[in-house]
């Protein structure tokens, strides 16, 4: 019965890697201390751009209560504002999760150990690691799915990765208060550790001078009682020095391959990992990426045709009816803004052209401060057929209902006849195929 109890993973002797160890888990807690905070503020300023508070059809998480505090009106400036920090989002979040499974790896034998619970204060420690860990790899997981545009999800993403970030992060809280002394604490020895020992620490080429640097960074009063450290480990096949730049490493290959949908020019080449969305439309003025093509959203040819198609714009005075061809009687203005999508890809500025939405509410009443806008798309199904935007988007002289791109017509995949583009709204919200406009409908 004792041989088979040393071989749970219950038992100290279970887990024999060298490698595991107080200074090991704390490098990696604090590069997680910095980057989850900034992957949590950055996804909840993508839910605020989304302007939940504004129409039921923008708001995917109804029954957030108390969540929603946050929330304000998205504004339109600077243009790239989406841009930048749904790209921080998505892009920090692929380049941390080497950091977060090695740190995880480390930090396993805990989950294992007995008794379970030896006091309120363990307890309480025990379920804040089962949160953090649990929601940690629900988030990641789910986020990493969506911008691979694998909608896999027992349920829609948004409501999953928005009430699971809540308690993720809640738990990270909790565990940060827990750790992050003894974390710096760690930190702060295996430094003065490497300057008590600096020819060890110099000499990198050899395992035997890192061992000795680790065995005089974990000789601490609280080391001995570590459950981290083995009892009898194995012989190490890489320095713990060396794991933490292979984390490093793979944090780097991550970003190098999944940063580049955020720029311009050859970086994009190499985004192997970023969300692609189909296809490449080709060259030629609406030669940028999309998410959905026209066949993809169910877009029927004969109805965007010249005779079929009517943008019906309704108002405080009625409803009017313009075909394409009455649009381009208006006076046409111009814009140039991005594309930034939710999974992380962007465009750079492409050069709208079309009308104004403020010229659009002025054709039914509204002649002064335009009012939010109901917008309803052709497409049938999706999440997103209809959004709403607020007034000061509607007012912003750059908002468009956009007939051209970059000297050209608009193609079926980029929304011909009609579509929307707003400064610095997320993609779903410059809505694509318009069919109708109502102003001052949310009220």
């Amino acid at each position: 019965m004792r041989d088979l109890a040393s071989r749970l993973p219950s038992s100290p002797g279970f887990w024999r890697s060298p490698l595991r160890g107080p200074r090991f888990t704390s490098v990696l807690g604090l590069v997680l201390l910095v980057g989850v905070p900034v992957l949590f503020v950055t996804g909840l300023l993508s839910y605020a751009a989304y302007n939940p508070g504004l129409s039921p059809v923008n708001d995917k998480t109804p029954d957030k209560g108390i969540l929603g505090f946050y929330l304000f009106s998205w504004p339109t400036d600077p243009t790239w504002l989406y841009r930048l920090t749904q790209g921080v989002h998505v892009t920090l979040g692929l380049a941390l999760i080497p950091v977060l499974l090695a740190k995880l790896w480390s930090v396993v034998p805990r989950l294992f150990t007995l008794p379970p619970v030896r006091s309120l204060a363990h307890a309480l420690e025990r379920i804040s690691l089962l949160l953090l860990v649990g929601g940690a790899l629900f988030e990641f997981v789910t986020g990493v799915l969506n911008v691979q545009l694998d909608y896999v999800f027992p349920g829609s993403f948004y409501p999953l990765h928005f009430y699971g970030a809540w308690v993720f992060f809640a738990a990270f809280l909790a565990h940060a208060a827990l750790k992050t002394p003894a974390a710096v604490r760690n930190v702060r020895g295996m430094r003065d550790a490497r300057r008590r020992h600096p020819d060890a620490a110099d000499q990198t080429a050899g395992q035997a001078a890192d061992r000795t640097v680790d065995q005089a960074a974990d000789q601490t009063p609280d080391q001995a009682a570590d459950d981290l450290v083995a009892p009898a480990p194995d012989a190490p096949t890489v320095s713990r020095r060396g794991a933490l730049w292979a984390v490093g490493g793979g944090s780097l290959l991550l970003l190098a391959t999944g940063a580049g949908r955020s720029f311009d020019g050859p970086l994009r080449s190499t985004a192997l990992l970023a969300p692609h969305g189909g296809a490449e439309p080709g060259g030629g003025p609406n030669g940028f990426q999309i998410n959905k093509t026209a066949a993809y959203a169910g877009i029927d040819p004969a109805e965007t045709g010249e005779e079929a198609w009517r943008l019906v714009v309704v108002g405080r005075t009625g409803t009017v009816r313009l075909a394409r061809a009455d649009l381009l009687r208006m006076r046409q203005h111009g814009a140039a803004l991005p594309i930034a999508c939710v999974e992380g890809w962007s465009t750079s500025d492409q050069a709208w052209r079309g009308v104004r939405l403020r010229d659009l509410a002025a054709l039914v009443g509204f002649d002064g401060d335009p009012p939010d806008v109901f917008v309803e798309s052709l497409q049938r199904a999706g999440s997103f057929r209809h959004g709403a935007l607020r007034a000061n988007q509607v007012a912003d002289p750059r908002s468009l209902l956009a007939l051209s791109v970059n000297g050209g017509t608009l193609s079926p995949d980029h929304g011909y006849p009609a579509r929307i583009i707003v400064p610095a709204a997320p993609g779903v919200l410059n809505t694509k195929w318009v069919a109708r406009m109502t102003f001052g409908g949310l009220e």
